[in-house]
Formats: C-alpha cells, sequence, structure tokens
C-alpha cells in the first residue's frame, strides 16, 4: 500500500500538463514568447523546462532510486538547457503532448510504488540525502513555482480566467 501523501502528490503532479495547457491556450505566438524579465522564462520556456526536467531529471532520478542502490543522481541544469535549445523557437503543443506524455508514464511508475519503494534513497546532488518521496515532494514544489510564473504571464496578458487547479 502506497502512503496517503503519495496518492495526494500523484493527483497534484497528474494535474500539471493540462493546467500549463489551459494557461497557455489562447496566448498568441508573441505572448507565449514574451519575458517579463531578461531572468525569467517565457510561457513557452516554462513549459519546455518542465518538460526537459520531467525527461532528464526526474525519470532518470526515479528510475534509479528504484533500481540502484543509494545512486548519486546529478543536478540539472535548466537555465543551461533553455539557453542551449533555445526553447522559444519551439511549438508549444509539441512541447506540451511531450510533457504529458513523459509525465504520464511516471505517474504510472509512482502508482504502483511499494511503501519499501517510496522510502528508497539517493544523493541529489546539490540537495544531499533524499527519499523518493522527498524527491516527488520538491517534484510538486517545482511545478507549483512554474505554475505560478504561467499565472503571472497570463495576467500580465488580462488572461485572468486561466487560473490553475494546482
Amino acid at each position: 500500500m502506497i502512503p496517503a501523501d503519495l496518492t495526494e502528490t500523484i493527483a497534484v503532479l497528474k494535474k500539471t500538463p493540462k493546467t500549463l495547457s489551459d494557461l497557455a491556450s489562447g496566448l498568441s505566438g508573441q505572448q507565449l514568447r514574451l519575458r517579463n524579465s531578461p531572468d525569467e522564462f517565457s510561457a513557452l520556456e516554462n513549459i519546455c523546462h518542465l518538460r526537459d526536467i520531467e525527461i532528464e531529471g526526474y525519470t532518470v532520478r526515479i528510475s534509479r532510486i528504484l533500481a540502484e542502490a543509494e545512486p548519486l543522481l546529478p543536478d540539472v541544469d535548466g537555465g543551461r538547457l533553455a539557453a542551449e535549445r533555445d526553447y522559444n523557437r519551439e511549438d508549444l503543443h509539441p512541447a506540451v503532448e511531450s510533457f504529458r506524455l513523459a509525465r504520464a508514464n511516471n505517474i504510472e511508475n509512482l502508482q504502483a510504488l511499494t511503501t519499501d519503494q517510496y522510502h528508497r534513497e539517493g544523493t541529489l546532488e546539490g540537495i544531499g540525502t533524499i527519499s523518493l518521496g522527498k524527491l516527488l515532494e520538491l517534484m510538486q514544489e517545482h511545478d507549483e513555482s512554474h505554475v505560478r510564473d504561467m499565472e503571472i504571464i497570463c495576467r500580465r496578458f488580462d488572461r485572468t480566467s486561466a487560473k490553475s487547479e494546482i
């Protein structure tokens, strides 16, 4: 049986791709790519960032924690990825769909966790020893941060009717 807090975390994580898609819908191509400041992601960059962190960060970390004894889990430099991959040149719908599919795969794996697996540990670079449960909390916090960023972007364009469910 999985812990109750995992069930709640999974429910929140499951909503993120749709929430982001809903928030981005109706934004023009220019609005999707506009940054509030040079140090902030645009709406499209937020989505591409979450997609790549899901695939290259969380999927790998979850798999390694489950398969290896106390693995070292490298950090993923999201800012570097954004610059190297020029996220603002990407198309919204494929980015959202890739994120949705990667997240759905992770959710499927998480729903099958046992209590022992939930408590398995690894060492996350820059953070230290963490359990898989703690990694999932960090994942949820990361999602919520980017959803808030998207809400701010939408308010900038009077998209106040697009509210998140997270």
